[in-house]
């Protein structure tokens, strides 16, 4: 549901025609965004454009970032969670079940275990399910719709299981250890890509921004076509989308970016990378 803003020219019609003229779009997820983006360009499973994990741009060589768009957050999130056990302080986890969907999560979690002076924890991939999760580990990232649903269920589950949990939501911790925002996601094209398409990164920009503002114009619809889709209250989705989310890369965004690769490098989660001056 993340990305369905901004995605709304590319989904309704009048527009949806003639974006598909100049794009083909897939829907993977975003560690996939990330995978297809960095494949060799005659690969046939290889893409141009992707709304990837910001842990792409570090990994990948030769990405822009599309300006404008983001996948990012002010206060807290919701859809990405830590969740423990309430016995267990942060301090003494030893494991994480890590949903692996997107890598930039479990980045920045593994840069919030550093902060909180925990560097013993270990990651194991994991299916985003998080009885399974906890049966296995001390403690449980869940990403995206899962970790949305897991706090729907927060007090059925505890009264069927009778374990106190604590749900960690990860964009209000990273701000409050940092006090810059949480940047998610971005869109980003291959260089390689640009210069053949002919066209400018200012054109690619347009499309990606004027859907998103289209799409947030039109959150209602958005809201209904979602309620049809998922087990989630019509009114936490509405709240998801318009207050959580903050889908626009400005200043404040690019700082946290900065913090982000700062302190990843320092932590060796991530090689240096320094932004370029375009983004």
């Amino acid at each position: 549901m993340n990305p369905a803003p901004l995605m709304w020219d590319f989904e309704h019609e009048p527009h949806k025609s003639e974006l598909a003229a100049r794009y083909s779009v897939e829907w993977v997820m975003p560690s996939e965004c990330a995978a297809r983006l960095a494949l060799p360009m005659d690969d046939p499973s290889a893409a141009d454009i992707g709304l990837v994990p910001v842990t792409a741009l570090a990994t990948t060589p030769d990405l822009l970032i599309v300006p404008g768009c983001a996948i990012a957050a002010k206060r807290r999130v919701r859809s990405i969670l830590l969740v423990r056990k309430a016995s267990q302080p942060l301090a003494e986890i030893r494991t994480v079940a890590a949903d692996t969907s997107s890598n930039a999560s479990l980045a920045y979690t593994q840069v919030l275990f550093k902060l909180w002076g925990n560097a013993e924890a270990v990651f194991l991939p994991h299916h985003p399910d998080l009885d399974p999760m906890l049966e296995v580990a001390d403690a449980a990232i869940l990403i995206g719709d899962p970790a949305l649903y897991a706090l729907e269920e927060r007090q059925n589950r505890l009264e069927r299981s009778g374990e106190e949990l604590v749900y960690h939501d990860l964009a209000e911790e990273w701000i409050r250890q940092t006090g810059v925002p949480w940047v998610s996601a971005v869109w980003a094209v291959r260089q390689a890509s640009l210069e053949a398409s002919g066209r400018t990164l200012e054109s690619l920009a347009e499309d990606f921004a004027v859907s998103r503002d289209r799409g947030l114009a039109n959150i209602e619809a958005l809201v209904e076509e979602w309620s049809a889709r998922m087990p989630i209250p019509a009114n936490t989705i509405r709240t998801y989308l318009t207050n959580n989310i903050f889908y626009f890369l400005d200043e404040e965004c690019l700082e946290g970016l900065r913090r982000f690769y700062e302190l990843a490098e320092e932590f060796g989660v991530l090689p240096r990378y320094r932004l370029k001056a375009r983004s």
